[in-house]
């Protein structure tokens, strides 16, 4: 009688491959349980914090404020009266073109430095992207579209067609109503930074005068010698 233990029969050899490999096993489900870690770890990083706290109107100081209702202007164009409902903050210049649809007036730099713009209120020439439309209500407000008279071009506007005081011609808006501003202090006896004594009437309206007294309009083209001769012809012909 044997004495082997039926235990000890041979194994299945299926079993016997695994019971051989079975010492590295732990090793590999460690290693892939840390690439697995490592992964999720990263994914996690990756992923935006959606649960961040919106910002809401009370705290955020970006937030767009309200509009501002739009409220009726009065405004005396070219003798002509203009009733636009416009916001306060809306300057001269922008209600003369967006809302009157008188686009003969140019926006140039759009900060008083080139004198595109520039209009006449009362007869003073100013520079209408810096001063709001409601500003000027009960004025008469003059812009380059009015300076004909029955269809008939002022003396100005004659004497820089004649003179070809202009190339590209954006300036030319401002550059006529300042023109004819000009004019009219000088009769007016106004002094200016070239009078030798302001205390008095200038003597005559020289080149210097003119320069001077037009030096708020630039022109990009550089057309100031046509445009001190216009002026000058202009006041030559009594305006």
């Amino acid at each position: 009688m044997s004495n082997h233990d039926p235990h000890d029969a041979p194994r299945d050899p299926a079993d016997a491959a695994s019971a051989t490999q079975s010492p590295s096993a732990p090793a590999d489900v460690k290693r892939r349980r840390f690439l697995q870690s490592a992964a999720a770890v990263a994914a996690l990083n990756a992923t935006p914090h959606l649960h961040a706290q919106t910002p809401t109107a009370a705290t955020d100081t970006t937030a767009t404020p309200p509009p501002v209702p739009a409220q009726p202007v009065k405004l005396d164009i070219n003798g002509r009266e203009y009733v636009l409902h416009i916001e306060p903050r809306v300057t001269l210049l922008d209600a003369l073109r967006d809302y009157a649809g008188l686009t003969g007036t140019k926006k140039g730099c759009d900060r008083g430095q080139c004198g595109a713009c520039t209009v006449l209120a009362d007869g003073r020439r100013i520079n209408s992207c810096l001063t709001l439309a409601v500003m000027h209500e009960g004025q008469r407000i003059t812009t380059v579209e009015g300076l004909a008279n029955a269809g008939q071009l002022s003396p100005v506007q004659r004497a820089f067609i004649e003179r070809d005081a202009f190339q590209c011609g954006y300036c030319t808006p401002g550059q006529l109503c300042s023109a004819t501003a000009c004019l009219s202090e000088f009769s007016a006896g106004t002094a200016s930074a070239v009078t030798a004594d302001v205390r008095t009437r200038p003597a005559e309206l020289s080149e210097a005068e003119i320069r001077e007294r037009m030096s708020g309009n630039i022109c990009r083209c550089g057309a100031y010698v046509n445009i001190v001769a216009a002026v000058r012809d202009a006041h030559s012909a009594g305006v």
